[in-house]
């Protein structure tokens, strides 16, 4: 039978093409910056996306401490976590972390958006966040991009 036929092409770890990218994070809001790290990390913006495959980009987060936040999220937002022992629940807001890191708001925002499983934890392997607009990573010439 002689018809048009297409055959589905899956990405395998030999055949992705990964790239590095710049996302400047200056003025932007937390969770529509973190949304679209995760898309890129993860490979939804190519056409050869695979979902068991790792086949997003290398993606570089700068000025991580000029992101911003809508409303009273600095103070109203609370991230809670568990040590393990009775008792151990400890409870963190935003205004709190970025006085430790302002890259650990970005890192956590992505995180929860990626895969809960070993994919995702390869993914967020891919991520690098700086809070300075430099970064060590001008070897791999990276593509600056906006978002």
């Amino acid at each position: 039978m002689d018809t048009l036929s297409y055959k589905t092409i899956s990405a395998n770890a030999s055949t992705v093409e990964k790239q590095w990218v710049v996302v400047d994070a200056q003025a932007a809001i937390l969770g529509r910056l973190a949304s679209e790290v995760a898309k890129i990390l993860r490979g939804k913006t190519k056409p050869s996306f695979t979902p068991n495959v790792d086949c997003g980009d290398n993606v570089i987060v700068i000025n991580a401490d000029k992101v911003r936040l809508t409303g009273d999220k600095w103070d109203a937002k609370v991230y809670v976590r568990h040590t393990g022992y009775p008792g151990g629940q400890r409870i963190s807001t935003p205004r709190l972390l970025k006085q430790k890191s302002s890259a650990i708001l970005i890192e956590k925002a992505v995180r929860g958006m990626l895969p809960k499983n070993r994919l995702g934890s390869k993914l967020y392997g891919n991520l690098y966040v700086y809070e300075g607009s430099e970064h060590p990573h001008a070897a791999q010439q990276p593509k600056a991009i906006t978002l």
